[in-house]
């Protein structure tokens, strides 16, 4: 069943939201439980859920459908859940932001429950948006199975897995140094703090002995923090201290005696040898107090600002107080000496402030007993990186992890399952809420804290399926096939989502994790609101469709790598779309057959046998790559076959035979057309799923969508006849070239000798000479001798062609032409040679004027040899 009109013009804007919707009420992305197929699954990295897609998005997103349209097209129960994360630090900013801009009011000001109505009113408000626009790229999802990270089958999740892991000892809440944003008030793991190289300085510092002359030089890069130091330590093996370990020093400005403490954290040979230790705020200090049980002095509040601790500095900004300390220590002479110095300073991930390592009560995943599986299993392969490089960062992180610090000082998120009495301070932690002290009856309060975003995402592949339930959909889907990411996040998700799925499941979330690079604009930077180059993938799609968009993510996709993104790419792939449009729309102009099948044999030409060749290679390498992850080799393959082989040689060399009406030869040739055309749609179909279906729909084709056709087999394949035919193609290319280098416009017609022991072969492709080599005559022979001596000669496998010059040229008008030519270029050659002996011109020139001088000077000369030589052919 087909039907026969297609629209003259390719417009997607026609189609592509009409096919959208047609696939969506249709039910044709539903995957089933139940089915007795091989289950494919992938659960989608999930988009904030007030966000807008990005072109990151719109990378991950089209790398995702092509894997799931594959596999479904290939038999499998192909299953993608879609779904958003509530992305916590991100959406409680944008809130407090309209919040500020437009009442003037802040969280405080409405309070918790209140604040939280405000952000789950945004959330119903932009959080369809995203959706909408995965449905505009084309992504291929399950919609019925949405999922939010807050819903109620998540959030249910997230106390159980909570619950579960305290009762293990594997959560624990405890006063620990932690990354502290000032900005947005909250604590952050290792792996939301960037580090970026900064202009900074080492001041030089005299702590004194007490009672002594003696004094020890500290250098620090944070003079603010020397309010809270409580030691000086030095290496047990460094003689130039050891009869000062154990002493006194006094504190400059503060007055307060610290003790000098011996420990091997200190590098010797590493300034002065010696180093202030402040617990409070700095992670490798806070472990030397702990060895020595020093205190813990904290000297700034949350947004860094100094505190009691802090004396006449009290009130002041961390920077501010910096200034100040360092002018005090100035007067006081204890600053010995400032020197400059470029060091890596910790950012918020979100929000880019300097992240200041405080002491806090919070609450920790522990995280080397849940690392051991997660190692095992990267080692065993059972998870496998493509490309495999990225296995070893992993390795390296997981190797080397500390503590998780999951509790975030925000509202909006999972609120901690803990709760507190407020009479007798009994704690409890539970999956439902507490109200009453089991312990003394008293009135319990829940912790104030919420989770870090991660910790939801991180249950992600078995949350979604409906753990910790035992649904039909975790027996069916899990573990999930691919996981498809970029290689930025890791450690936020990839390591996360490991150990969750071993430590909860027992089993690995997915078998392989595909990394793709990062989409970067044309000069190679990374797409940011700072710089303002990022390009909206949504005006992409308005302006050239969005198969157009996808078609150019996934060409010169290889995984693990960035690619750039340039306009004119996007162009180039409209220009594919158009052009396979316009050999579709030839060719059901031409087909009047109603079913989707092969002629026999017996009436297949040598050109049909070589083209059904060469798709059987594209049906196999295509899939191969698709089953490698190599979306941008298998998407380059398909480039070449339709635009060269199937339009620009198949389609003409069958010409002749579809305008003879009559005959097995004409009907063959259309029922070929027709299966090749099919069979490539349905290839291209995971890269270009709009145009593939429109198209598709007008052919003789069997079943209701593209979409759930079955994916292309191979059939018989004719590899002497392919042989010959590309033996024929060379000859043809061959004649096309030497016409091209003589400028012969293609209507001009020439006689045409091929001199081969292959006779046979040549004879059959006499009518391709005329029609794609521009031949008005054909000599096939084994006789070198009937070439005219001035012929123009290519050199093929298995033939010589020969061009007689008379045929391709005027003689004279040629000759007048290239003596023309040859004076303009003895001109071009003497005006540099004069510009080249000019010493004022050297001198004056910058040298890569000059040098652009001399490469002209060599290729006019170049030039004129050409010329010279074709000249000297018409002797």
């Amino acid at each position: 069943m087909h039907k026969s009109e297609l629209e003259k013009t390719y417009d997607p804007s026609q189609f592509e939201d009409r096919i959208y919707k047609t696939w969506e009420e249709n039910g044709y992305f539903k995957a089933d439980a139940k089915s007795e197929k091989e289950p494919f699954s992938i659960v989608i990295p999930p988009p904030n859920v007030t966000g807008q897609l990005h072109m990151g998005h719109a990378l991950d997103e089209t790398m995702q459908d092509i894997l799931v349209r594959y596999k479904r097209m290939a038999g499998y129960e192909a299953l993608w859940v879609p779904g958003t994360d509530h992305a916590g630090i991100a959406t409680q900013i944008k809130v407090e932001e309209e919040l500020r801009v437009k009442e003037g009011l802040t969280r405080y000001d409405l309070g918790r429950d209140a604040f939280l109505e405000r952000v789950w009113d945004w959330k119903h408000k932009f959080g369809s948006r995203i959706t909408k626009q995965l449905r505009k790229i084309g992504c291929s999802c399950d919609w019925s199975r949405e999922r939010f990270t807050m819903d109620e089958g998540c959030s249910k999740a997230v106390k159980e897995v909570f619950v579960n892991l305290y009762e293990k000892g594997l959560i624990y809440k405890g006063n620990r140094i932690i990354n502290w944003c000032p900005s947005c008030t909250t604590a952050l793991s290792d792996a939301e703090v960037e580090y970026s190289e900064h202009d900074g300085h080492f001041w030089h510092i005299k702590y004194q002995v007490k009672d002594s002359d003696e004094y020890l030089t500290i250098a620090t890069t944070r003079p603010e923090t020397l309010l809270g130091d409580t030691a000086v330590a030095v290496h047990p093996e460094d003689e130039r201290y050891t009869h000062l370990v154990g002493k006194m020093l006094i504190l400059p400005l503060v007055g307060r005696e610290i003790p000098i403490v011996a420990d091997e954290y200190v590098e010797k040979d590493f300034g002065t040898g010696a180093v202030k230790i402040t617990p409070a705020h700095d992670p490798n200090d806070f472990e030397v107090g702990k060895r020595h049980d020093l205190p813990l002095i904290r000297v700034m509040n949350d947004d860094a600002t100094i505190n009691e601790q802090g004396g006449k500095y009290q009130g002041m900004d961390r920077y501010e107080a910096r200034k100040a300390i360092v002018a005090d220590l100035e007067a006081a002479g204890v600053l010995l000496k400032i020197e400059d110095h470029k060091h890596n300073v910790g950012e918020c991930y979100r929000c880019g402030t300097v992240v200041e390592p405080l002491t806090s009560d919070q609450w920790f995943v522990k995280m080397k007993p849940l690392a051991k599986d997660a190692i095992r299993v990267v080692k065993d392969k059972e998870v496998q990186f493509v490309p495999e490089r990225f296995s070893k960062i992993y390795m390296n992180w997981m190797e080397n992890v500390f503590d998780w610090c999951i509790s975030r000082q925000l509202w909006w998120g999972h609120r901690i399952p803990a709760y507190y009495c407020q009479d007798c301070g009994e704690m409890v932690v539970a999956k439902e809420d507490v109200t009453v002290c089991p312990k003394c009856g008293g009135a319990m309060k829940q912790d104030e804290d919420v989770l870090d975003t991660w910790f939801s995402s991180a249950l992600w592949p078995f949350s979604t399926m409906g753990w910790p339930e035992k649904t039909p959909e975790l027996e069916k889907f899990y573990p999930t096939s691919v996981l498809v990411t970029a290689y930025d996040i890791i450690f936020f998700w990839v390591a996360r989502m490991i150990f969750s799925g071993m430590e909860h499941m027992k089993e690995v979330p997915f078998r392989h994790v595909f990394m793709h690079g990062l989409v970067r604009d044309s000069q190679g930077r990374k797409m940011s609101k700072s710089l303002g180059n990022g390009i909206d993938p949504l005006e992409i799609i308005d302006q050239y469709g969005a198969d157009a968009l996808r078609f150019t993510l996934a060409t010169g996709n290889s995984p693990g790598n960035d690619m750039r993104f340039y306009t004119e790419r996007v162009e180039a792939s409209r220009n594919f779309a158009n052009k396979l449009w316009n050999a579709a729309r030839f060719v059901l102009m031409n087909i009047d057959h109603e079913t989707d099948e092969l002629p026999e044999e017996a009436h297949l030409c040598m050109e049909d046998k070589w083209i059904l060749t060469r798709l059987n290679t594209v049906i196999r390498e295509v899939s191969d790559n698709l089953d490698h992850f190599e979306m941008g080799v298998a998407v380059q393959k398909l480039y070449d076959f339709i635009w060269d082989e199937f339009c620009d040689w198949y389609i003409e060399l069958v010409k002749p035979r579809l305008y003879d009406v009559q005959g097995d030869s004409s009907v063959a040739a259309k029922k070929v057309l027709a299966y090749v055309l099919s069979r490539t749609l349905e290839l291209l179909h995971p890269f270009m799923p709009f145009i593939t279906e429109e198209i598709w729909q007008h052919l003789p084709h069997e079943g209701e969508t593209i979409v759930r056709a079955p994916w292309p087999k191979e059939t018989a394949s004719y590899p002497q006849e392919s042989q010959k035919m590309m033996l024929i193609q060379q000859a043809i290319k061959a004649v096309r070239n030497a016409r091209a280098e003589k400028n012969v416009p293609p209507s001009k017609k020439a006689k045409l000798f091929i001199v081969t022991h292959d006779t046979e072969i040549f004879a059959v492709g006499k009518l391709f000479f005329e029609k794609m080599a521009s031949a008005s005559e054909v000599v096939i022979t084994e006789d070198s001798s009937v070439i005219p001596p001035n012929a123009v000669k290519a050199v093929v496998e298995g033939a010589q062609i020969a061009i007689p010059m008379d045929e391709l040229v005027n003689r004279e008008e040629e000759i007048a032409r290239l003596e023309k030519e040859k004076e303009r270029l003895r001109q071009e050659i003497r005006r540099v040679e004069g510009k080249l002996s000019n010493e004022g011109f050297l001198k004056k020139a910058p040298e890569k004027v000059v040098a652009e001088e001399k490469a002209k000077g060599e290729k006019y000369k170049e030039m004129l040899k050409m010329v010279e030589e074709s000249l000297a052919s018409f002797q």
